[in-house]
């Protein structure tokens, strides 16, 4: 009678690992986190122009601005969808930005401190790196905070003295009085420009554009960019503080 030949157990075979989705997969990696600091940047880049650009019809006077206000509000990609609804997007979309740009900047700042071999290393890449790119995450805290009062004091009107919905010019008038909240401001906007001025440099090098040929120019770009959405961010505030706007405008 032949007997069975004892054969050494199969390996248990656990539930199949299930894949992340690729997406996901990238945003893991640091490579997948700055394109999407970069992407997001260019989204907050974008607003920060269109939003300088509509400003500037303050210039014009209160009519102006605040139809252009009122357009926005009613009349943007009407009647091809209802009123209000692409302004709603475009927020949605911009708050969207925001906390995947306040993830990715938190899990790198996180990533890199724990690839630092040595306390020694931190403190030789500190004495190294430029003053934007060591002040960003102090930059990125004051324009964030800056947005939640903008957006108390001009769009909800809770730190306004004197709200009235709608009224755009009067609104700026009003909290532009106030020299704390001018100065406010004003530190919000140079904050502003080191943060963009960097953000715009390392895009540069995210995207694969850093070279020796182009840097100087990509560099002089982001300067002049910045320092024309800066003045123009500035003279809103100051303008508005010295009493040279009127109803009837300047221009």
């Amino acid at each position: 009678m032949a007997t069975a030949t004892a054969t050494p157990d199969a390996p248990a075979q656990g539930p199949a690992t299930r894949q992340s989705h690729w997406l996901i997969a990238l945003y893991r990696s640091a490579v997948g986190k700055k394109y999407v600091m970069a992407i997001t940047g260019i989204m907050g880049l974008g607003y920060v122009i269109a939003h300088m650009v509509g400003n500037l019809k303050i210039y014009l006077g209160a009519e102006s601005i605040n139809e252009y206000a009122h357009w926005l509000r009613e009349s943007l990609l009407y009647p091809i969808l209802p009123h209000n609804v692409m302004l709603w997007i475009l927020r949605l979309g911009l708050i969207a930005a925001l906390i995947l740009h306040l993830h990715a900047a938190y899990a790198l700042t996180v990533m890199n401190a724990r690839a630092r071999p040595t306390r020694y290393q931190s403190k030789r890449d500190f004495i190294a790196a430029d003053f934007a790119s060591r002040t960003m995450r102090w930059t990125g805290v004051i324009v964030l905070l800056f947005i939640v009062f903008h957006l108390l004091d001009l769009t909800w009107g809770q730190a306004n003295p004197d709200f009235i919905a709608g009224d755009v010019f009067h609104n700026v008038s009003e909290s532009f009085q106030r020299g704390a909240v001018v100065a406010f401001y004003v530190i919000a906007q140079l904050a502003l420009a080191v943060h963009l001025y960097h953000g715009i440099w390392s895009l540069g090098q995210t995207m694969g554009l850093n070279n020796p040929r182009w840097n100087s120019t990509w560099r002089a770009g982001a300067i002049g960019l910045v320092a024309i959405i800066t003045v123009a961010n500035i003279s809103f505030p100051v303008l508005s503080f010295l009493d040279v706007f009127t109803t009837e405008g300047i221009l």
